[in-house]
């Protein structure tokens, strides 16, 4: 598939995009909701949560190594069927168990979607392209994030018997993003699957330099986005501040993240991708601890919005650093590798800021945050500027089949 040119497919994308993960937001806490309803206790309510990001983990890296030498529109085709499928099923579950399984159908519907698009980003972007287009991309899941829960609150409201209505608007939201799938790939311009012999072994791909790092500070990011919030709303009623409040202050960071989208191009032209990697982890660390802090209000409010800005430039560029650090034939499997990383973080960062909360106190995760971002800002700054050579990468996918014959032939000797 010829890269740059035209970039329609990619709006089109990033439509679909925002009613797939708008369907999802709105779905997982009326999950939760649907589930309190069935009968079900925290712990049963953790666990069908859990499902959705543990499930999908053994799915991932097979489904990148197809994507990698195949299409990527049937896994978004088959992404939008799964997240629509599972959020209208489990509207009308009947079972927590059954609410378990068409959570997890639901979040093998996202991954699906999400490796194929960002597959599909990589693929039909010239290299000076791609930090652009992955910002563009994310612009999508942010707005969806948005507009999401926002949709949830609306239609079940004060009214719990609301929550197998709003699964099912989920699912029909959901399935809007098969309208804009049309033509954002060209049929018969895929590489030839290549043999089974010639996959680049998942260690190659990470020791690749620059791999690490982006699945780092993407963990990073993401686990600072997940519990701001999850915690913000805990530490809103130990100061007293108003549910409505911390709800304004969670929807003013998401906003500030879908700015920093639309001026990604300017800031990168400005610093490189190295030095703006490493400037918002930085800053990201530092306003992570400050939220700690008992701050006004209006300063708290300040300090997330700064704190959303930094957070938006993680995931786009983490994108660009594992695809460009990634050996070409395995540009679709070090993305799923991203994305495992990814759920992984979504299970135990959470889990870990409980046990810190409980010991350290409600703001002692924030801290957490702080360090854990530290970390990634330290490994931002030794991120490669570039793409791998080229040579490189075919020296490392075409090295290991044959270290595997040499061994092959020792044993036979």
């Amino acid at each position: 598939m010829t890269p740059g040119g035209n970039r329609g497919w990619l709006l089109r994308l990033v439509i679909a995009f925002g009613f797939a993960q708008a369907a999802v937001s709105m779905a997982r806490p009326a999950v939760s909701y649907r589930a309190l309803a069935l009968g079900a206790d925290e712990r049963a309510v953790g666990v069908i949560a859990g499902v959705y990001a543990l499930l999908p983990l053994f799915a991932a890296v097979p489904l990148g190594r197809r994507t990698d030498h195949g299409r990527c529109a049937p896994l978004l085709w088959t992404g939008v069927v799964l997240i629509s499928a599972g959020c209208a099923l489990s509207g009308v579950a009947g079972t927590l168990w059954a609410m378990a399984l068409w959570s997890g159908v639901m979040g093998l519907g996202h991954l699906c979607f999400v490796i194929g698009a960002q597959s599909l980003v990589a693929r039909r972007s010239a290299p000076h392209e791609q930090d652009r287009n992955f910002g563009h991309f994310t612009i999508g899941a942010s707005l969806g994030q948005l507009a999401g829960p926002v949709a949830a609150g609306v239609l079940i409201g004060a009214d719990m018997a609301r929550t197998s209505a709003a699964l099912l608007a989920a699912g029909a939201g959901g399935a809007v993003a098969l309208t804009s799938l049309w033509r954002v790939e060209k049929p018969g311009e895929v590489e030839p699957r290549r043999a089974r012999g010639d996959r680049v072994p998942v260690r190659g791909i990470l020791r690749a330099r620059g791999v690490p790092a982006g699945l780092l500070i993407s963990v990073a990011v993401l686990s600072a986005t997940d519990i701001l919030t999850a915690y913000l709303p805990v530490v809103g009623e130990h100061r007293g501040i108003e549910p409505a409040v911390v709800g304004l202050l969670l929807s003013l960071r998401a906003a500030a993240t879908i700015a920093c989208r639309l001026v990604l191009t300017p800031m990168l032209r400005l610093l490189g991708r190295t030095a703006l990697l490493t400037v918002t982890c930085l800053l990201a660390a530092l306003l992570c601890a400050a939220v700690a802090l008992p701050l006004p209000v209006p300063v708290l409010a300040l300090v997330l919005a700064a704190l959303g800005f930094c957070l938006g430039v993680g995931q786009p560029l983490s994108m660009t650093t594992v695809v460009q650090a990634a050996p070409p034939a395995a540009r679709s499997t070090a993305l799923a590798l991203r994305l495992t990383g990814n759920r992984l973080g979504q299970v135990a960062a959470p889990a870990t800021a409980g046990l810190v909360a409980g010991a350290a106190g409600v703001a002692a995760p924030f801290v957490m945050l702080g360090a854990l971002l530290l970390a990634s800002a330290g490994v931002a700054v030794r991120t490669p500027a570039g793409p791998a050579p080229e040579g490189a990468a075919a020296d490392t996918s075409a090295r290991v089949p044959h270290e595997r014959g040499r061994c092959g032939a020792r044993r036979a000797r």
